[in-house]
């Protein structure tokens, strides 16, 4: 394969892009590459949820195993710290624990970490700065802190009054914008809760926080069942609601004119949390309500969304693609949502964007500023029809060691660093070619160990960069394979 006819490419950001949450207080992290096999492409982001509570009693156990027994009302939320999986860095901390782990795995698979912490409002400053320090090696991250603040349910809501939580979301992005500049904090408010009130919930109390912040969200369920699981959504219960999906959406959008009217800044928008509860409308009733509200944002003449995350991937009850299997947490159960999400993700309004660049010349600096901003290189394919095998050896140069992440034919292919061959057929069971065709094999560099490297330069905290010595051999057979012919094995052995 000659050199010449590989070119540069740049991945950019989709019109609306999509994360993905996995892991919370209602299930367990799911590893990438099995999302990857199961969506067939890379989210945008992937949502991790922490607290960060470390002067409490019990800390750092997580609040349901360092309380068990503890009268917690009926609710989720009923521990003395929020019962999300505990941030294990921090002032005495580790970055050897989680969420490290998971966030060195999320960005190996070309994704951006989107991160949310609860923390105790009352930290002093020593804590925040240094969990501000040990994120800064993990690229454009997003960082959501104290979310659904003008509730009432979590902890940081029990210790602090609404305008203190303000004021710490406040002095957080302060600490962070000195020390991590190039993470992005996200304030998360209740937003609008009825389309005749001209203010937002609590919004009075939140004028530093909507000034401070980089990115403003709220949190959109169009069903959620709150009691779950400690009763059954059924007639006549109150602790569910179902709403009507174009309302939900208007409530949303009418959230971002306001933060707009407040701040008197254009921001990007976010819906952190976005689902339906299958708990409330059963399975087929969440994919249609999912369906309905991502074609209003695709068909909107006035954009004004810059992305959803979808809640979540597995979950314990019904807010998943997959439902945990109540016999083993490593088994997940697809539900119908799986399918439609597909769809959602694959069309071109909630996709990333593929642009030529140039000539590739070898050997190749590929730059990685994240899954809306990577340098790539494409390499031409040729078929006379669909394949029995197309395969990627990765054998020649430095390649056998890349941290790679592979596209073709609308399928996206993860290479860890020591394996030498990838099966593309993926890519073609799922769409088959009806033809000959020329799709391209687009290659991208995330940094292997999931962190940016500081000696690689003045922009290492937004872009990590990977040099790659050589092309992969790919092979391609279209029919059974043949044996050789008894005559042929005989000059062989001669």
């Amino acid at each position: 394969m000659s050199n010449i006819s590989v070119k540069k490419i740049h991945l950019g950001p989709a019109a609306c892009a999509v994360d993905l949450g996995d892991g919370s207080e209602r299930g367990e992290y799911v590893d990438q590459d099995y999302i990857l096999r199961k969506l067939g492409r890379p989210m945008r982001g992937i949502s991790l949820m922490y607290c960060y509570y470390p002067l409490d009693k019990g800390w750092p156990q997580r609040a349901s195993v360092a309380f068990a027994g503890h009268d917690t009302g009926n609710s989720a939320w009923g521990y003395p710290y929020d019962d999300y999986f505990p941030f294990e860095g921090g002032l005495n901390g580790t970055t050897e624990g989680e969420p490290f782990r998971s966030m060195r795995e999320v960005r190996r698979h070309g994704q951006e970490v989107v991160l949310t912490i609860t923390m105790d409002p009352k930290l002093p400053d020593e804590h925040i700065t240094a969990v501000a320090r040990q994120l800064r090696t993990f690229g454009r991250l997003l960082l959501r802190v104290n979310h659904e603040a003008s509730g009432s349910w979590f902890s940081f809501n029990k210790r602090a009054t609404y305008k203190e939580v303000s004021d710490f979301f406040a002095h957080v992005c302060e600490i962070f914008h000195k020390e991590a500049p190039h993470i992005k904090l996200i304030l998360c408010l209740d937003g609008h809760k009825s389309l005749t009130d001209e203010k937002m919930e609590k919004e009075d109390d939140f004028h530093s926080a909507i000034d401070a912040a980089d990115i403003i969200s709220v949190d959109r369920y169009l069903a959620l069942h709150w009691g779950w699981p400690y009763d059954v959504a059924d007639n006549g219960g109150n602790t569910f609601s179902v709403t009507d999906v174009k309302e939900i959406y208007e409530l949303a959008k009418r959230s971002k004119k306001r933060y707009e009217e407040l701040s008197g800044k254009v921001r990007p928008m976010v819906l952190s949390e976005l689902n339906a509860d299958g708990d409330v409308i059963g399975a087929e009733g969440q994919a249609q309500m999912m369906k309905d509200f991502t074609d209003l944002i695709k068909n909107d003449p006035e954009p004004w969304l810059n992305a959803f995350t979808l809640y979540q991937f597995r979950d314990k009850g019904r807010l998943g693609l997959e439902i945990e299997d109540p016999n083993n947490q490593n088994v997940g159960i697809e539900q119908p949502l799986m399918d439609t999400f597909r769809e959602i993700i694959k069309d071109p309004f909630f996709s990333p964007v593929t642009e030529d660049a140039g000539k590739a010349e070898f050997p190749v600096k590929l730059r990685w500023g994240g899954s809306e901003d990577a340098e790539g290189i494409a390499l031409p394919l040729s078929f006379t029809g669909n394949p029995t095998f197309c395969e990627a050896y990765f054998e020649e140069g430095n390649l056998p060691d890349a941290n790679l992440m592979l596209e073709v034919n609308g399928t996206w292919f993860y290479k860890a660093p020591g394996v030498t061959v990838v099966d593309l057929m993926t890519a073609f069971h799922k769409a088959p070619l009806t033809g000959a065709a020329e799709p391209e094999l687009h290659i991208y560099a995330p940094p292997a160990e999931g962190e940016n490297d500081p000696s690689q330069g003045e922009d290492w905290a937004v872009n990590y960069y990977s040099t790659l010595t050589a092309l992969p051999r790919i092979r391609i057979r279209e029919g059974a394979v043949k044996p050789a012919r008894p005559s042929d094995e005989a000059k062989v052995s001669e």
